[in-house]
């Protein structure tokens, strides 16, 4: 076990290591080490800001303004640092960030800012002077913004905004390119630290909450014999596991352009993974015990006591197969990410980002593994009806993971069959004895609310419905339903169909990435779609979606087009089918927060 983990240690050290040697040996590229953004305040006010790499500096004295029919004053610089220089003598630089404002005294914006300065690193190298061309137009209402733009402590988006000098970047209203440039502009140890936060942000996912019953299963299948140190050693092999997975994945995506996880939502991969759930799930009801072959146990029985529940090296291999087959949403972290891997190819610190955040995502999980040992009841009845109560919760995953994958009314059964079987298991058709306990009575109240539910689920399925959080939506007669997001949705299936679409358009269009795996984006559909307000906002675009569950070369074309590695994604164009870049939205966003996006691009 400590030799499992010094392995892991030292993995993530190398990693470290690599990183510093990485940026060490050579010069950032003068458009990654000065990054140049602005924005418009009013009519008359520019902000403009500088991100300055670590290690590298700006001259104060070195900026020259200049755009077409445009003339502007003298720029608020604040005081610089002194610095003897040996080319320009005594001088004032800017390290970090820089920001100040250039007023306009004729003209206004719209208008494209040639911004010139100049600047050199630590290691003794100058760069020639250089020239950013940075789009400044008045802009309306500001993009949404999710919770992790908020986690980043970033204000609302302001009314104006400007693009940044890459030709390729995203307007810092998009939170999946703010955190690309985060990586490339900010320090290692709080770009580590942020991403960190955002992997303890992402915990509270829909997307991470199945690796609870996986690892309170492994858990609880140790017995009650397991110790509080037992318990947080497997709970940390199973994060480490799915930490570096995520990692390599995420390297792996970023340098090919595809997620490998998508790779795998397929029945026979979502199939295999189920059965060995239902499997472990029967060893909790007491079917059979998991357990090494005698011969082999008797062997290994002077060097360790081993239990039912899965060895270390499985533990890690579960955790592995959890982050690549359970988790494969992308939200706005992964997606900064794997932009910033793409366009660097400094996979370093990129897998080095992606390791962290899935430390940050595994920590809640550590605690949980801990507290499910140590609510473990003593060794009896209640020890059984713990297992028990995993077992359903390890059969429900099972049920989850294949969802997607099924026909609508094979899912509905499933689920319902589950809370059949938890009913009776909860004894909801026994007769209570004469002086039945207060716990009896409790259980025995569940489990008829349980049965109920099932045979709602069962007789909404019969029914026609596939709605399993509205089994009985279709039996009501004058039931006013809104319509399907699949009626609502014109569906396109390759790049030329959507670049037919987009010449076509007379309105704004909206472009929808789903997925039937993914989460994120039935959540949307589920709970921002059909807001009151967000759809008749709506109804002012053509609303368009690719649907790439199948991932094949057709689905992945049409993600490499807006260089995204995997859905949800929502792309805006205008009406003359230019995309809105700045508006971009990576994972789920509320309604209330959706609303102000709709209206920020119509």
């Amino acid at each position: 076990m400590i030799r499992t983990i010094r392995l892991f240690a030292l993995f993530f050290a190398f990693l470290l290591a690599a990183f510093g040697a990485h940026a060490a040996g050579e010069p950032l590229p003068a458009d990654q080490a000065f990054r140049a953004t602005a924005r418009a305040i009013d009519d008359k006010t520019v902000e403009i800001r500088f991100q300055v790499a670590d290690d590298y500096y700006l001259y104060r004295h070195r900026f020259r303004f200049e755009a077409d029919g445009i003339s502007f004053g003298e720029p608020a610089l604040p005081p610089g640092k002194p610095k003897k220089d040996d080319a320009f003598g005594e001088v004032e630089i800017y390290r970090d960030e820089l920001v100040f404002t250039l007023p306009v005294t004729a003209g206004q914006p719209p208008f494209t800012l040639n911004l010139t300065s100049q600047g050199c690193a630590d290691m003794g190298i100058c760069y020639p002077p250089q020239t950013h061309a940075v789009e400044v137009a008045l802009a309306s209402a500001g993009g949404g913004e999710g919770f992790l733009a908020r986690a980043l402590g970033r204000s609302k988006a302001p009314p104006a905004a400007a693009s940044t000098s890459a030709p390729d970047a995203a307007d810092e209203h998009d939170e999946s390119g703010r955190i690309a440039r985060l990586l490339a502009g900010g320090s290692t140890l709080a770009t580590l630290a942020s991403f960190f936060g955002f992997g303890l942000l992402l915990a509270l996912t829909p997307c991470v909450f199945p690796m609870i019953p996986i690892l309170s299963g492994i858990i609880v299948g140790h017995g009650h014999s397991i110790s509080k140190g037992r318990a947080f050693s497997l709970s940390t092999l199973y994060v480490l596991g799915m930490a570096v997975t995520y990692a390599a994945a995420g390297v792996a995506a970023g340098l090919s352009g595809t997620l490998l996880s998508a790779a795998l939502q397929n029945p026979w991969v979502l199939g295999g993974f189920a059965l060995v759930f239902v499997a472990l799930s029967l060893s909790m009801f007491g079917f059979y015990e998991l357990q090494l072959p005698t011969a082999l146990q008797s062997r290994l029985s002077d060097n360790a006591n081993h239990q039912k529940g899965g060895s270390p090296a499985g533990v890690v291999a579960m955790g592995a197969l959890s982050a690549l087959i359970v988790g494969p949403c992308v939200a706005a972290p992964l997606a900064g990410a794997l932009l910033y891997i793409a366009k660097t190819g400094n996979a370093v610190l990129g897998g080095v980002a992606l390791f962290v955040m899935a430390l940050g995502m595994g920590a809640p999980l550590i605690a949980v593994g801990v507290l499910a040992r140590s609510t473990l009841p003593k060794p009896g009845p209640w020890m059984e009806g713990v297992k028990r109560a995993f077992g359903v919760a390890l059969l429900a995953t099972a049920v989850w993971l294949v969802a997607p994958v099924l026909p609508g009314i094979v899912s509905m059964l499933a689920w319902a069959g589950l809370l059949v079987v938890s009913a009776i298991y909860l004894h909801a058709l026994d007769p209570l004895p004469p002086h039945a306990s207060g716990w009896q009575r409790f259980w025995k109240g569940w489990g008829v609310l349980a049965l109920i539910a099932g045979a709602a689920l069962f007789l909404g399925a019969l029914a026609g419905s596939r709605d399993p959080l509205q089994p009985l939506a279709v039996l009501r007669a004058q039931a006013a339903t809104a319509p399907a997001a699949e009626t609502r949705f014109q569906r396109v299936s390759s790049v030329e169909e959507l670049d037919q679409i987009l010449k076509t358009a007379k309105r704004p269009v909206m472009l929808d990435f789903y997925a039937d795996w993914c989460i994120s984006c039935k959540e949307m559909e589920r709970f921002t779609f059909t807001d009151p307000a967000v759809a008749r906002r709506l109804q002012g675009f053509q609303l368009i979606q690719a649907d790439v569950t199948a991932n094949n070369d057709a689905d992945k074309a049409l993600l490499k087009r807006f260089g995204l590695f995997g859905p949800p994604g929502i792309i805006f164009f205008d009406a003359a089918g230019a995309e809105r870049k700045n508006l971009r939205i990576i994972g789920f966003q509320a309604a209330e927060v959706f609303a102000k996006a709709l209206d920020a691009a119509r």
